[in-house]
């Protein structure tokens, strides 16, 4: 058994998601699973996913589902479900990983606690402009690569540090909350169960925050590594956000808060009996 099993979702974005994978090829902590969990993508994606199947120790795991709408917490419980590891880190296609990024969560994980890592993002010029080369010599991660390439300068680069010591104080210092953030985030699998997984009745808006809603309720801590596991958040437009699906997530997640809901009923549950 590897490591630690790795969940990257996409859907139809074949271009951004082939960059993702050249960056798991580099990783320096190489003992893991790769899952693909697919929200119904055309054959294209799988074509790709078999192109990279040889790059990795072991074989990339592809579950896919029927395109039926965004039902991302749905392909995310079927991911679970095949998992073979104790310990999860969730990530997503559009998401380039620095070549420390597994070893980082491999590192700092600790039972009773999920990790929050947060991402850099880039506007769509560079993300087009980021090739292979780019990846694998890690050029994408610097600063003065940035902004040769058309970034405009920014205090959020900072996030690139690769100084430890400074990551350690900022992940010490930044205001910003330890969610539970589905592009960066790592957990033990039974915690994951113990929550019943992802909440199948919310769409796009929150669906991560509120699955570590309920972990904290169940007394899961989370710490920051915002500054330590770094990712580079490749841009794409989100046309399946709708404001009724923000209403209903926030209405789900003030009740759950209220009542501190640990596990939900439509959740990964289901799937036990009959993997999917």
């Amino acid at each position: 058994m590897s490591a630690i099993s790795i969940i990257l979702t996409t859907y139809n974005t074949e271009t951004w998601l082939e960059k993702v994978l050249w960056g798991y090829t580099i990783q320096s902590f190489k003992d893991f699973e790769l899952i693909i969990a697919d929200d119904g993508s055309t054959t294209e994606t799988k074509n790709l996913i078999e192109k990279f199947q040889t790059e990795f120790k072991n074989p990339i795991i592809h579950v896919w589902q029927k395109d039926e709408g965004f039902q991302k917490t749905k392909i995310l419980n079927k991911a679970i479900i095949k998992a073979s590891c104790d310990y999860i880190l969730f990530s997503d296609g559009d998401c380039i990983p620095r070549n420390d990024f597994v070893a980082t969560h491999v590192k700092y994980q600790k039972k009773g606690n999920f990790l929050s890592g947060g991402y850099f993002k880039l506007n769509d010029f560079v993300s087009n402009s980021i090739s292979e080369i780019d990846i694998k010599d890690q050029s994408c991660f610097k600063t003065n690569w940035l902004l040769e390439n058309g970034l405009k300068w920014n205090f959020k680069l900072i996030k690139l540090t690769k100084n430890k010591f400074f990551a350690y104080f900022m992940n010490w210092i930044t205001p910003t909350k330890k969610t539970f953030n589905g592009h960066n985030t790592s957990c033990f699998k039974e915690d994951l169960f113990a929550v019943n997984g992802f909440n199948e009745d919310m769409k796009y808006g929150g669906l991560d925050r509120e699955i570590g809603e309920r972990l904290l309720h169940n007394n899961v801590r989370s710490i920051q590594i915002r500054y330590s596991a770094i990712c580079l958040h490749l841009n794409h437009d989100r046309s399946y956000a709708t404001k009724n699906n923000w209403l209903n997530n926030n209405n789900i997640r003030k009740h759950n808060k209220q009542h501190k809901v640990v596990a939900i009923q439509n959740g990964l549950s289901k799937y036990l009996n009959n993997e999917a």
